[in-house]
């Protein structure tokens, strides 16, 4: 066994922790041009990524697995470009998830609701939660091979950041963007607090249309065979309650001439308008359209209109408040249910119905979401999204792919303005204090008194911010802002924003804005969206399905290499794809591939023992893997450059599998016999793994980083250690492979060697079909025509890789009449003899 001879397989449970730990302690993660070193170089370019910061209360899911992988390679890639690299890391405080988590734990272990505990003792108890769990997710975030820099992990609660929100409120809110109001918002029963209109899921349901009559105040007391009425229908017969007009189209002859009538509120006997407006379509529904602007974002909007009263009917757990009348206490479905009934037995119900409709649900609870009108704090987002707009249209700011700039631009033209308090206590408790004079004061440090008549009696708002408002912050909050440090001043702007497009709403978006407004500048230049992943038969992942896919299974039974290729290769920007834990297996594979191939050149390394040195001219394998090399290293270089990560990974494994592992090293055994070649061979085959291992790196890091760890000390260790003279302690900090001038001898060299590998294919099919065992050689008798000296020069590699008895194969000019008993392969003018009598 020689000194570098590898273990017959790779073992990455043995490889990746222990990998891992050496680039971190080599600190390999952190830029190599830092601002705060002696040493630093302004005009040395970086690269800077801001990850996409997990809740404090995550656990690794492919999705992270995903946008880890991306970021990994795209900065793995540029550090080996000479960048100076930061991919700064983090974790978000994550309001509704962390509190629910907590209040759940409290429940179970201490039969207490977080209202029982009191506010102070419930964030001593999350803080508490947050220091035992908090660091799990960076863990295995650390797992997949993640070049961050740790020394800069931030933390959206952590002192600088809630400083830096606490400036970005106060901004705002001094322009006259921020103010607080009675809206029509979207309440979640279960949280109790207000979601955004990006938190909001509509999914197709199967609800009950009920139609019932809307009695025409003048003739109420007719008896029931004149009755007047207009009928309507709704989902939500509990909202009755609140409404405070019927409106019909001012063009619909059935309802013309109840324009301006009075009707009456069911049960409740309240009388309201019965109005006309345009939006009311005459083919939906009966045409007529109850109005409730306490409860529908359109019947807010005509409220608006018509200057209508606003009633609202529900409290914060959705039961029925004190408009309700005798209905007030229950439970919004229990109402529905009563309120019905009652309106049965006074007839005034015409039928139910099927219907099949979009329900609004809570991303985050599940609940059916409630519209009701609530006291928020709002940002004015007209002039912040027409900044956002302006900076992906004039070119400042790129998404990949192209496709989702129009989502982009849809979204932002018809934006609303943004709710950003939430009835939460944990998250960044909104800076705005209030004396008993209803004074407020808004500031940037705790004040001891009120700004505007000095009482010391002075209490804090409530509510915290939206988790987004800080999250919008992150790009530049992380590097210091809004104090001017040396890490904002050098890498800020950022390069790259990577995330999932299902996000481009809630954070791409507001990072925009967020970074416009307070530093001037667009927070990064690129915003690359990539897909999500779906089950192999393209179903989304759910627990529900039973089809999720847990990436630290995968990990532990194929390694991390292998599922970060399988997403690598096998996504393309903003394209969903279909994980099979096959293909994984398949990849781990792949690494064993590489493995073996390693134990193979790493072994010749060490052990030739050159007769001489040589100046033997390349043989047509050398000059053929030379030139698909440079072929190679030019199209994962245009890949990289157009985000086409999957296909140069693709193009790499392509190149490794077949053109090196399968064609030139199997010549390459023949060349080495030849003590003309072997010198050549062993160090085109050294250099070529070498550029192997560097373009594979940033797809599988912890392979290729043992690998060339054990080629680089082989090559020191043998007379080809001039080879590595320049080499970096690391794989990590090594040089990326260049793209060179083609000198143009390389098209003939491939174009020959393709003939060649014709040649070969077609005796190995003959083979095969003729069940000639693989280790039994066969004679040919071959007419090469104009092709005569090409096979001469290439008798011995054809016939090693065919198979043929190179002492029984004759070759010739031209064949008058083939051999009895043989079969005759044409490749071109080139004419093959198979004699057989095997």
């Amino acid at each position: 066994m020689t000194k570098y001879e590898l273990p017959k397989a790779y073992d990455f449970k043995a490889t990746e922790e222990r990998i891992y730990a050496m680039w971190e302690a080599g600190g390999f993660f952190q830029p190599h041009n830092d601002p705060n070193k002696a040493g630093f170089d302004p005009n040395v370019e970086p690269f800077v990524i801001s990850i996409p910061p997990p809740n404090v209360t995550g656990e690794l899911h492919l999705g992270h697995a995903m946008f880890v992988s991306v970021e990994d390679l795209m900065i793995r890639y540029h550090r080996m470009k000479g960048y100076s690299t930061l991919w700064l890391p983090g974790v978000d405080h994550a309001g509704i998830a962390t509190q629910l988590v907590v209040e759940r734990d409290l429940l179970q272990k201490e039969k207490v609701t977080r209202e029982e505990l009191g506010r102070e003792e419930f964030l001593k108890r999350t803080w508490e939660w947050k220091q035992k769990y908090g660091g799990m997710i960076a863990a295995q975030i650390r797992r997949l091979g993640a070049s961050c820099d740790w020394s800069r992990e931030r933390f959206t609660l952590d002192d600088g950041l809630s400083r830096a929100v606490r400036e970005a409120f106060v901004r705002l809110y001094e322009k006259g963007l921020i103010y607080r109001g009675p809206r029509l918002i979207n309440w979640s029963p279960g949280l109790k607090t207000a979601v955004s209109d990006v938190e909001v899921e509509y999914e197709e349901e199967e609800a009950v249309l009920y139609y019932f009559k809307y009695m025409i105040k003048e003739t109420s007391e007719v008896s029931k065979t004149s009755e007047v009425y207009i009928p309507v229908a709704t989902i939500r017969p509990e909202t009755i309650l609140g409404d405070t007009a019927v409106a019909v189209h001012p063009d619909d002859e059935r309802y013309k001439k109840f324009i301006g009538k009075t009707a009456v509120v069911p049960i409740l006997n309240r009388e309201i308008p019965v109005i006309a407006d345009e939006y009311v379509s005459m083919e939906f529904g009966t045409g007529a359209l109850k109005i409730t602007p306490g409860h529908d974002p359109n019947d807010y909007n005509i409220a608006q209109k018509h200057n209508l009263p606003i009633i609202s009917v529900l409290d914060a757990e959705a039961k029925v408040n004190e408009n309700g009348d005798k209905y007030e206490g229950q439970d919004r479905y229990e109402a529905r249910r009563n309120l019905w009934a009652d309106m049965q037995a006074a007839g005034l119900v015409i039928k139910e119905e099927k219907y099949l409709t979009t329900i609004p649900r809570s991303q985050r609870g599940g609940e059916v979401i409630e519209p009701m009108i609530s006291e928020q704090w709002f940002v004015k987002m007209d002039s912040l999204a027409k900044a956002g707009l302006d900076a992906v249209r004039d070119g400042r700011i790129k998404i990949v792919p192209e496709r989702f700039e129009k989502v982009y631009f849809n979204w932002l033209e018809n934006i609303k303005d943004w709710c950003i308090s939430r009835q939460l206590w944990w998250g960044h408790r909104i800076p705005v204090w209030y004396c008993p004079d209803g004074h407020m004061t808004v500031t940037r440090e705790d004040p001891t008194q009120c700004a505007t008549c000095g009482s010391k009696e002075i209490r804090q708002d409530d509510d915290v911010l939206d988790t987004w408002f800080s999250s919008g912050l992150w790009p530049f909050s992380t590097l210091g802002w809004p104090q001017e440090t040396p890490d904002l001043k050098y890498f800020y702007p950022t390069s790259y924003m990577e995330t999932g497009y299902d996000i481009i709403f809630f954070w791409v978006a507001r990072m925009i804005m967020m970074g416009l407004e307070f530093t001037g500048e667009a927070p990064f230049h690129t915003v690359y969206l990539h897909g999500l992943v779906r089950d192999e038969h393209g179903k989304k992942m759910s627990k529900t399905l039973g089809n999720v896919v847990d990436p630290l299974i995968v990990m532990d039974a194929f390694g991390t290499d292998a599922l970060r290729f399988t997403l690598l290769v096998g996504s393309t920007p903003g394209n969903d794809m279909n994980l099979s834990v096959k293909r994984v297996e398949a990849n781990r594979n792949f690494a064993n591939k590489l493995w073996n191939l390693g134990r193979f050149v790493i072994n010749t390394v060490s052990s030739a023992a050159f007769q001489a040195s040589s100046n033997a001219n390349q043989t047509l394998a050398d000059s053929w893997i030379s030139a698909k090399l440079e072929q190679l290293v030019r199209d994962v270089e245009r890949n990289f450059q157009n985000f086409q990560y999957g296909q140069a990974g693709q193009q790499i494994y392509d190149f490794i599998w077949s053109d090196f592992a399968d064609w030139y090293v199997e010549i390459a055994k023949e060349q080495m016999r030849n003590a003309t070649t072997q010198k050549q061979t062993v160090e085109l085959l050294a250099r070529a793994f070498d550029t192997c291992l560097r373009l594979l790196h940033p797809f599988t890091p912890f392979v290729t980083e043992e690998l060339w760890g054990h080629l680089r000390n082989a090559l020191r260790e043998s007379s080809l250690s001039d080879l590595c003279a320049d080499w970096s302690p690391a794989l990590v900090a090594s040089k990326f492979p260049e793209p060179v001038q083609l000198e143009g001898w390389e098209e003939t060299k491939v174009a020959e060697f393709a003939l060649m590998q014709e040649i070969v294919r077609a005796i190995r099919n003959l083979r095969a079909e003729k069940n000639v065992t693989p280790s039994k050689k066969i004679s040919a008798i071959v007419a090469g025509g104009d092709r005569l000296d090409f096979l001469h020069e290439q008798s011995s590699a054809i016939a090693a890789l065919a198979g043929l008895d190179e002492s029984q194969t004759t070759i010739l000019r031209t064949l008058d009449e083939p051999p009895n008993d043989s079969v005759a392969l044409v490749i071109g003018s080139i004419e093959i003899c198979i004699p057989f009598a095997y």
